[in-house]
């Protein structure tokens, strides 16, 4: 009967850019899971029915993003889902989309440094949920004014970090020309408690004005002064050594033909 069936341990929600994965232990055996969707307002939608597995994607369960939601883990055994007995389960943590999903990584889509401006243009992360055209929805398509973005951003080679908050697509912001400066994109909820900075963007850095010395630092500056010396010294020790030569040379010419004339 279902009074044997262990019952799921360790229930966690994973949700990223309302990607909504839900995972729990242990392993079954002789028995399978089914899992419930239980909303405040909405009917309960069953997912990944009769599974061995420990985790299911509940996503298009919580299209409500702002709806708070448990899931019910039930143990089941396959010839008695019919039955009128109640499985055991056990009950999940609430779970709302809209408070609790972690945004993902925006994506650089271009970047310059032109004179004294450094200008970033970036692309929101997509959700899996779409419009009726069948066009991906992004996060801010969902979040709508409660999202941001911020541009954090510095010298290159340097710790001391700056930052601007936009609700638009692109960054334009002040730098020393000449300079080359390194960043990185942040969505930003601030109306979360939890959760309000985003998955940061790759750091990518400017090469404006970047030469061998900032590549390779001093140890070139000093290869290239040795090389320099020993060309000077050559340039200037050659043609003395090469004169030398050329008198000594001369000088046995003519005590050789002293010696000859000699005899």
């Amino acid at each position: 009967g279902y009074e044997d069936l262990p019952t799921a341990v360790n229930i966690t929600w994973s949700s990223i850019n309302f990607k909504t994965i839900l995972q729990w232990q242990p392993k079954p055996s002789g028995y399978f899971y089914t899992v419930e969707i239980h909303g405040q307002t909405s009917d309960v939608k069953r997912k990944c029915i009769l599974t061995s597995e420990t985790e299911c994607d509940v996503t298009d369960a919580l299209r409500n993003v702002k709806e708070t939601y448990t899931a019910h883990i039930l143990s089941v055994k396959p010839a008695e889902m019919d039955n009128f007995e109640e499985p055991p389960f056990e009950v999940s943590e609430k779970f709302t989309p809209y408070s609790q999903t972690v945004i993902g990584k925006p994506e650089i889509k271009d970047y310059s440094q032109k004179g004294s401006k450094l200008n970033v243009v970036f692309k929101d992360p997509l959700t899996p949920y779409v419009f009726p055209n069948g066009s991906f929805m992004s996060i801010q398509d969902i979040f709508q004014h409660d999202l941001e973005y911020k541009l954090y951003y510095w010298k290159d080679q340097s710790s001391g970090k700056k930052d601007e908050t936009t609700k638009s697509h692109n960054f334009e912001v002040s730098v020393d020309s000449g300079k080359n400066y390194c960043f990185y994109v942040q969505a930003v909820i601030p109306s979360r408690r939890e959760n309000r900075n985003g998955q940061e963007s790759r750091v990518l850095c400017t090469s404006v004005g970047r030469n061998i010395l900032d590549e390779y630092g001093t140890e070139v500056f000093i290869i290239l002064a040795v090389i320099a010396v020993a060309v000077i010294t050559l340039a200037v020790v050659l043609p003395v050594v090469l004169c030398k030569c050329k008198k000594a040379k001369k000088a046995r010419a003519v005590r050789e033909k002293e010696l000859l004339n000699g005899v």
